[in-house]
C-alpha cells in the first residue's frame, strides 16, 4: 500500500481548467496542490515541491506533457514520482503510450470535479 497521498503538483496550461480542478482537489480531496501554469514552470518550481504525485495535463503549448515528465524524470526530486496524465485524448493506443511512458493511468477531459480527487485516490491506492 502506498503513502497517504497529500501533495500534487498539477500542470495545466488552460486557468480555468487550472482553477476548477486545483479547488475540487484541495476541497474535496483535502489535498495540498502546487499549481504550474506550463511544464518550464514545473521544471523550476518541482524540486522544492516535495510533491507525492505529478499530474499532468498532456496538450501545453511548448513543453507538453510527456516532454515535461521527461524532463520532470532527468531531476533527481522527482525521478521516481508518480505521474497521472489529464487529457482528452483517450484512444486505447494513446493511453497505451501514456502508460509507457510511465503513467499510473490517464484521466479523461473534461473530468467531474466532484469525482476528480476519488478518481485520484483510486489510481494512487491501485499502484504497487
Amino acid at each position: 500500500m502506498p503513502a497517504p497521498l497529500q501533495r500534487i503538483l498539477y500542470v495545466e496550461d488552460e486557468p480555468d481548467i487550472r482553477v476548477v480542478a486545483k479547488m475540487a482537489l484541495e476541497a474535496v480531496g483535502k489535498f495540498t496542490v502546487i499549481p504550474c501554469a506550463s511544464g518550464q514552470e514545473a521544471l523550476g518550481v518541482a524540486p522544492g515541491a516535495a510533491a507525492d504525485l505529478l499530474l499532468l495535463d498532456v496538450m501545453m503549448p511548448g513543453m507538453d506533457g510527456p516532454s515535461t515528465l521527461k524532463a520532470l524524470r532527468a531531476m533527481p526530486a522527482t525521478a521516481n514520482t508518480p505521474v497521472i496524465f489529464m487529457t482528452a485524448k483517450v484512444q486505447a493506443s494513446e493511453i497505451a503510450a501514456y502508460k509507457a511512458l510511465g503513467a499510473l493511468d490517464v484521466i479523461p477531459k473534461p473530468f467531474d470535479p466532484m469525482e476528480l480527487s476519488a478518481q485520484i485516490q483510486q489510481i494512487w491506492a491501485s499502484q504497487g
